[in-house]
């Protein structure tokens, strides 16, 4: 006959295993003796065992039971489904693992791989990087609150990086940022950002952009992390201009 302290030793278990084995049913608790100690024999050893066994293969212990008291083609049937699941989470496991070797900064797991990529070419263009941090905690931000949306525009925001007046653009936006907020080049790079908002397809066009709060549009067009007050001067200058030219084409188009 055994203490408790001695049933687990023989297992390999701790003391407080056994315990939560008792209290899910697994393992009978057997009476108190005289002195108030519980005695496990032999057949503990044989249940325990088995449990452990069970438990170490990956079987949940909710499913234990299921699993010991099943004939032997229901057995092999829980068994099969088990093994499913466990080789289901394994390649889960690996493809986690292999993320992690693959990206060397773990602020980048935040990203999904088209994202990745988007930075990977704009890190080419030779941002600083705190204009490279925004731009990235912009996409992190943008696939946390309007994910159809982001997925939406990063094809032609990836393929504007091969356009060099939209790479002009984000340099000029670059060296702006300690500009002072009557530096004359801003109307200048204000000119240019205008030209190529112009052309390009306004986030305001794209499907789904009617359905995402106004308050989620403010956050993921705002500058993250910089506070620049030639980019502030920038945008006032860039929203007038905008509004001038959409003025001219609405005349033009009624005429």
């Amino acid at each position: 006959m055994l203490t408790i302290g001695q049933l687990a030793k023989h297992a390999g278990v701790s003391t407080k295993a056994i315990r939560v084995y008792h209290a899910k049913g697994l393992l009978p608790e057997p009476d108190r003796d005289a002195s108030g100690y519980r005695r496990y024999d032999a057949q503990a050893i044989i249940d325990l065992t088995q449990v452990v066994t069970l438990a170490q293969a990956g079987v949940p212990l909710a499913r234990i039971r299921d699993v010991l008291d099943a004939d032997t083609d229901q057995a092999t049937e829980q068994i099969d489904r088990i093994d499913a699941e466990l080789r289901a989470h394994i390649r889960r496991l690996q493809q986690r693992r292999t993320r992690l070797r693959h990206f060397d900064r773990p602020d980048r797991l935040c990203l999904p791989p088209e994202a990745i990529e988007f930075m990977d070419r704009l890190r080419g263009i030779g941002l600083s990087e705190r204009h490279e941090h925004a731009i990235r905690d912009g996409f992190i931000l943008g696939y946390a609150l309007a994910a159809d949306l982001t997925r939406t525009i990063l094809p032609s925001r990836t393929a504007l990086l091969g356009d060099d007046e939209y790479v002009a653009v984000l340099r000029g936006y670059d060296d702006a940022i300690d500009w002072s907020p009557d530096d004359p080049r801003l109307d200048e790079l204000a000119d240019a950002a205008t030209r190529l908002a112009l052309r390009m397809t306004m986030v305001s066009d794209l499907p789904g952009f009617d359905r995402v709060p106004s308050e989620t549009i403010d956050l993921l067009t705002g500058h993250l992390g910089i506070d620049s007050p030639a980019w502030e001067r920038l945008d006032q200058l860039i929203t007038r201009r905008l509004t001038t030219a959409t003025q001219v084409r609405n005349t033009n188009t009624t005429g």
